[in-house]
């Protein structure tokens, strides 16, 4: 073979054959039947959901690993690629947004006509709501916040300041950890459960999900930030923040959402 045949003539990255889509299938099967036989109490269901859980953690890592060696150090990431990525980064939000819809379409379906089985009206009786103005406005104002700290990341990385990138960065991960933490506090104080009736039903599942969303994107910026320390990230090449705050800003409109109806409106 002539070496004119190994130059690549178009601007596009064609992968290498990798295993870490395989093993990422294997661990969410894994995963999904582990989580279903625990909560069956199944025999060895919980090492089954154990070994999805490590399984997926690796293969996150090895997968993340490579695609910033591509992308940093290799230079497969071109503008095209980038836009391609963009582009890709747009429609995963837009499922997400699907995703969050059927949960405020359930709840207004709910509330807005309630049945008789739950005595018609809303909220159903015997449900006593959380106050939307303690826990649930502190949340909103530590999450509105940690969307401008990490605003303030993505100009510093544009205008080339890393001490500010890094500090704003590290400020953002401490924000989403501390809602997390009073979210967790919130759970545990509350006086009704996910099996009470449709209403604990929507508020567990519309919160917890939008909660297991703030942990991923804490850990989205968590990698942002090993990377930043790193000096992986430069003035034009940024695209692996850009989709974290990207991320991370969509989780805080949901948020939004979910204080206004289901804390606020919905607990009237």
């Amino acid at each position: 073979m002539s070496s004119s045949n190994l130059i690549q003539r178009h601007p596009f990255h064609l992968v290498d054959s990798s295993p870490w889509p395989f093993l990422a299938g294997i661990s969410g099967l894994s995963l999904t039947t582990g989580f279903v036989m625990y909560m069956h109490c199944f025999e060895n269901g919980f090492y089954a959901l154990l070994f999805g859980i490590i399984l997926l953690v690796v293969t996150f890592f090895v997968w993340w690993r490579d695609i910033i060696r591509e992308g940093t150090f290799q230079g497969h990431h071109t503008k095209p690629v980038q836009t391609s990525l963009r582009y890709g980064m747009v429609l995963f939000i837009i499922s997400e947004v699907m995703f969050f819809f059927a949960f405020f379409w359930a709840f207004f379906a709910a509330s807005l006509s309630p049945t008789q089985e739950i005595g018609g009206v809303w909220p159903p009786p015997g449900i006593d709501v959380l106050d939307a103005w303690e826990i649930p406005l502190l949340n909103t104002v530590i999450l509105l916040l940690s969307g401008a700290t990490c605003t303030w990341a993505h100009h510093a990385i544009i205008c080339g300041d890393r001490n500010n990138l890094l500090f704003s960065l590290g400020l953002t991960i401490l924000l989403g950890s501390i809602f997390s933490f009073l979210q967790a506090v919130e759970y545990y104080e509350a006086k009704f459960t996910i099996s009470d009736g449709i209403y604990g039903s929507i508020f567990f599942l519309a919160t917890g999900f939008h909660g297991f969303h703030v942990l991923i994107g804490s850990t989205f910026l968590f990698v942002c930030l090993f990377r930043a320390m790193n000096h992986h990230f430069t003035r034009q090449h940024h695209f692996g923040f850009e989709a974290a705050a990207w991320y991370w800003h969509f989780v805080d409109v949901v948020w939004l959402f979910l204080f206004i109806s289901v804390y606020w409106w919905g607990g009237i």
